[in-house]
């Protein structure tokens, strides 16, 4: 079988983490559903489907493939080429967990999903832009299951004297705001609250 094509790894210490608030996911096993906002080539979409997800859950990755001000010169049609053959990989391994493409902004795509869906654990990776991660986190946390888990992306990420282009400043905007629902579960290079009921 087709092997991942992976040209970046900016994944592998997460699985250590993750691995511990996986039991963790409200929901019944088959019919839960995820959500990642930023998805690059596919590395944490399917370690998802692998690791988090059972037969019949779902996920869907929401990202623009166009890139931000840390990628550089990536040539992101290739990086969006990579995210598609990676995904086919993951289906073929197992058919029954759904897995969707969902291109657009993250504003977008959220508006769209409001009073239509709600998930048992999203994972924001988008932009590192402070005003787009706050933005990304209070148009997902109403979409976000009692109980569920967010997951915020480098939150020790950037240097600290600029603010504005990093996700901390956001992220602990984010919890000040909402500290009578969300309940902080793990901090360190990710943070990650749980939906309280």
């Amino acid at each position: 079988m087709t092997e991942y094509q992976f040209t970046q790894d900016w994944f592998n210490w997460a699985p250590e983490v993750w691995n511990q608030f996986t039991p963790m996911l409200s929901g019944e096993a088959g019919k839960r559903n995820f959500l990642e906002i930023g998805s690059f080539e596919g590395r944490s979409s399917v370690w998802i489907a692998e690791n988090m997800m059972q037969d019949g859950d779902h996920l869907r990755c929401i990202d623009t493939w166009e890139g931000g001000e840390e990628h550089g010169a990536e040539n992101m049609s290739e990086v969006e080429e990579r995210f598609r053959a990676n995904l086919i990989v993951a289906t073929k391994k197992f058919p029954e967990r759904l897995i969707f493409q969902s291109k657009g902004t993250s504003v977008a795509r959220l508006a769209q999903l409001q009073g239509k869906t709600m998930f048992d654990f999203i994972y924001i990776d988008g932009s590192h832009k402070a005003p787009d991660v706050l933005t990304d986190a209070c148009m997902a946390w109403p979409l976000l299951k009692l109980e569920g888990l967010m997951v915020f992306d480098d939150y020790m990420w950037g240097n600290p004297r600029d603010a504005l282009h990093r996700p901390k400043i956001a992220i602990d905007a984010f919890t000040n705001i909402f500290g009578e629902t969300a309940e902080i579960v793990h901090v360190g290079y990710q943070l990650v609250v749980r939906k309280k009921g």
